[in-house]
This record gives C-alpha cells, sequence and structure tokens, in this order.
C-alpha cells in the first residue's frame, strides 16, 4: 500500500469536536483533513431540535447544525474525506492510518471519532430514533413537557435520566429486565423516592411502535419470566443502556480505562503518546454534550499546534 499523502494534522471523527478542531487547526495555517467515518456529523445528526447550543436561541436542527459546523471548518481551509480508519501505526512518526484502500501519514492526530449510545438493535427503534427514541435525556427531555415517557436500563445512567425527566414528563416508567436494578444504592434511592417515576420488571422491549409522521405511540414488551407479550403506551422512550466509546482501533496503542475510553493528562487532550490528542464524546464519559465537546475539539487543535511549533523548533 502506497502513501496518499502527508498531513500536519489529521482528525479522525466530524462531530462537534472533530469539526471545532479542524476550525482551529485550519485556522491556524495546519491545513488539517478530517476523515469523516460512516456517519458524518456525528450523533447530532440523529438528533431532532438542539435547542442548548449557545448562539440558537430559537434552536436548531442537529443536522443542520452539523452541516453549519462543516461549512465554517471548509471556508478555512479544512479537507473532509469520506470513510473508516481500519488500522493505525502510532510506533513511528508520522503516524500512519488506512483508509480503507488508503495510507494517509500525520505529523499530529486528533482522535474525536465520538462514543454510541448502546442500543437494542431493533428496525423499528432505527426508524423512530429522533421522533420519540432517544439515548440522550438532556438533550431531547424538553421535548416531552406533559407525556409519559419510558427509560430503558437498570443502571446508574437510567436511574439518572429517569430523575431528569421528570422535571418535563407526566409520568416516567424505568423498563429493566430483571427483578432488581443494577444502579448504586443512593441512585436506587432517588429513583424510588420520586413520585412521578414508577418501575417495571422482567420486561424487554420487541418493538418500538409508531410512525415517522407520527411519532411514538408505545412499546411492544415481552415478559423475562412467563414469555407473554403486553403493549406499553408512551409517547417518549429513552435507552440508558450505556455508551460505547469508538476506540476499539486504538486498544493496543494508546491508554485506555476500563470503560474504553481514551485517557488525557491533566486539562490537556494529550494522550499517552506524544502528537496524539484526543477530544469530545471518546475521552469524557461524564458529560457527553454537544458544547463540551466542541471546547475539547478546540483545545486539541491548539495542542496539536503547539506540539507542532516545538517539532518546528528543534528542527
Amino acid at each position: 500500500m502506497t502513501i496518499a499523502k502527508n498531513y500536519k494534522v489529521v482528525i479522525i471523527g466530524s462531530g462537534a469536536a472533530g469539526l471545532t478542531a479542524a476550525l482551529y487547526a485550519a485556522r491556524a495555517n495546519l491545513n488539517p483533513l478530517v476523515i469523516q467515518g460512516t456517519q458524518p456529523g456525528g450523533q447530532l445528526t440523529i438528533t431532532t431540535e438542539v435547542e442548548n447550543f449557545p448562539g440558537f436561541p430559537e434552536g436548531i436542527l442537529g443536522p443542520e447544525l452539523m452541516d453549519r459546523f462543516h461549512k465554517q471548518a471548509e471556508k478555512f481551509g479544512t479537507q473532509l474525506l469520506y470513510g473508516t480508519v481500519t488500522k493505525v501505526n502510532l510506533n513511528k512518526k508520522p503516524f500512519e492510518l488506512e483508509v480503507e484502500d488508503k495510507l494517509l501519514t500525520a505529523d499530529a492526530l486528533i482522535i474525536a471519532s465520538g462514543a454510541s449510545a448502546r442500543l437494542l438493535g431493533l428496525e423499528s427503534e432505527s426508524k423512530l430514533m429522533g421522533r420519540g427514541v432517544s439515548a440522550c435525556a438532556t438533550c431531547d427531555g424538553f421535548f416531552f413537557k406533559d407525556k409519559e415517557i419510558a427509560v430503558i436500563g437498570g443502571g446508574d445512567s437510567a436511574m439518572e435520566e429517569s430523575t431528569f425527566l421528570t422535571r418535563f414528563a407526566s409520568k416516567v416508567t424505568i423498563i429493566h429486565r430483571r427483578d432488581e436494578l443494577r444502579a448504586s444504592p443512593i441512585m436506587q434511592k432517588r429513583a424510588r423516592n420520586n413520585s412521578k417515576i414508577e418501575l417495571l420488571w422482567n420486561k424487554v422491549v420487541t418493538e418500538f411502535i409508531g410512525e415517522i409522521d407520527s411519532g411514538l405511540k408505545g412499546l411492544r414488551l415481552k415478559d423475562t419470566v412467563t414469555g407473554e407479550e403486553s403493549i406499553f403506551t408512551c409517547q417518549g422512550a429513552f435507552l440508558a443502556i450505556g455508551h460505547v466509546p469508538n476506540t476499539q482501533i486504538f486498544q493496543d496503542h494508546l491508554e485506555i480505562d476500563d470503560k474504553g475510553y481514551i485517557i488525557t493528562q491533566g486539562k490537556s487532550t494529550k494522550t499517552s503518546i506524544e502528537g496524539v490528542f484526543a477530544a469530545g464524546d471518546v475521552q469524557d464519559p461524564i458529560y457527553r454534550q454537544a458544547i463540551s465537546a466542541a471546547g475539547s475539539g478546540c483545545m486539541a487543535a491548539l495542542d496539536a499546534q503547539h506540539y507542532l511549533e516545538e517539532l518546528e523548533f528543534d528542527e
């Protein structure tokens, strides 16, 4: 495989973190390349209206927001490549990246490949995502004022999201496949003490019921003990079964925590390898917001810029 081109900065990922990093790197005349992945724009492209991103008091659709990110990054000279990184070699410099049938090299690498919400994998789930089905309570909870909502899960995330959603919903029902929760005692207590929250045990979702134009109407449930099926009526369903950081190809190269998130040093975006930086959900298991991802993308670009300046000075 021949090397197609060497870049000063390559950014893996085209969500809020990756495109903000690209914007700052491009304005620093670093001519960055963004490898977009299979879902250009990241998770915001499957979000409907975004009302908590500063500068948009009337709200903005997730896909439109990411389209603006793209245009702004391109305006200053960012190059975009559709494709997925299948293999990396971070043991030599410049770093090597295989993107399908191309081999690229980079003097500095910014990893902003994000994290994917764990989903059930149902066809109806995919069809109604953003139309009553969501994997982000903080992003979409506001749209369910006075509605009945289901939260699917049994861990801390499910308890936290259920409690948060009671600010808007008339009722929140936690649907769990077992007869006891995995959540920590304090998180369970908060949920159990909330008068708006109910628990439905030993149930799994087999279908999200509704249409694209009219949205979610309910859930088809199966009892894990008896096998009996039932219909649960609700206007919103939130998946809270965890997130998976997209770090599989970096497992043998970078320092990664037990949940798969890339570990960064102190308040920087530096990873365990000099010249490699990480930003956004790929290194953030806590906040997972577009604005915090964008902020860390800016930090990564500045860290990469300083790293490259030091390289030039040493040479």
